[in-house]
């Protein structure tokens, strides 16, 4: 190349692939953080309710704006998509959050977030009873390793922590149902609207939603909480929850859906060593084991050719 050229293609790609996994990783690690401030907030008497309220309060502009940017030259929403788009919302955002918020109070961060990573394996099983999908051999011994790394460490957690952590894994096991149900209803939408416009779109709906349910459940005065609680919601709205939205799906224009989601493997190590550094949560062999066995499992799940393709689903907010 002569000098002063224009650079070589080989270059260039090379960059975009650094800056793709580069943003996929932060996207991650970002989203991470979500259950590490949720445990932070609960020290200072919040609820869930009052604490996603206010998460989802800060995150409302941010996501308008998304949508509105989206929606740039688009052509108009049909009324199909509008309903779709309010279900999604509905399920894929607002009722996986909330749950996830509540099963935070019983138990720990790694524990939460390792239930929330089985979430490919979810799809799978949904494809095979309500689409009548065939899932080979590879594909169920995948899904054996990643539940029996949970059990571990669920089961670890039940003897120290008491029954209470069994109604907590319940309900973010229920948060990643709900959320599994969205990746699996939402490709034919995306298709017509668009992630990043649906993502916006579905995420302010669900924001309505948390913020209206606050105004149903609580008193106005139950909007009084510690400062420290307005600090941790505001971070939680823009750099876990709105920030890796936006990274992850530009990592995905980079280096498409499967490194994208094979990268987010950092999410459940990051978890965990935040929880150990900055909770204080126990660091155990059975805690090291399950978690080892989780990624083990979406790994072979993903080498076997069926992992979810995340690209062609907007991502969580809830994550």
């Amino acid at each position: 190349m002569a000098e002063g050229g224009p650079p070589s293609p080989a270059p260039r790609t090379l960059r975009l692939a650094g800056a793709g996994l580069l943003m996929a990783a932060v996207g991650s690690i970002a989203f991470s953080g979500k259950a590490i401030i949720v445990k932070l907030a609960y020290r200072h008497g919040v609820d869930a309710v009052t604490l996603i309220m206010y998460r989802m309060l800060f995150a409302l502009p941010l996501f308008i704006a998304l949508a509105w940017w989206a929606s740039r030259g688009q052509p108009p929403l049909a009324r199909r998509d509008w309903l779709a788009i309010g279900g999604l919302g509905l399920t894929g955002y607002y009722l996986a959050s909330f749950l996830d918020f509540l099963g935070l109070q019983y138990i720990s961060a790694s524990l939460e977030r390792l239930i929330l990573y089985l979430n490919p394996t979810l799809v799978l099983l949904i494809g095979v009873f309500a689409f009548g999908h065939r899932v080979r051999t590879a594909q169920f011994a995948a899904l054996a390793v990643s539940y029996a790394g949970v059990v571990m460490v669920f089961g670890h957690e039940l003897r120290l922590e008491g029954p209470h952590v069994l109604l907590g894994a319940a309900l973010v096991f229920g948060s990643a149902v709900s959320y599994a149900i969205y990746l699996a209803s939402s490709g034919e939408v995306v298709k017509r609207v668009g992630a990043l416009r649906l993502t916006g779109l579905a995420t302010t709906v669900a924001c309505a939603l948390c913020i209206a349910q606050f105004f149903v459940l609580r008193p106005v005065s139950a909007m009084v909480v510690a400062p420290e609680v307005l600090w941790l919601s505001l971070l939680n709205a823009t750099l876990c929850t709105f920030a890796p939205v936006v990274l992850v799906m530009l990592a995905i224009e980079r280096i498409g859906p499967t490194l994208t989601a094979q990268t987010g493997m950092l999410g459940p190590l990051s978890t965990l060593l935040m929880g150990v550094v900055i909770l204080g949560e126990p660091f155990t062999p059975w805690v090291a084991a399950g978690t080892a066995l989780v990624l083990l499992g979406i790994a072979l799940l993903a080498r076997a050719g069926r992992m979810p393709e995340r690209g062609k689903v907007a991502p969580a907010a809830a994550d």
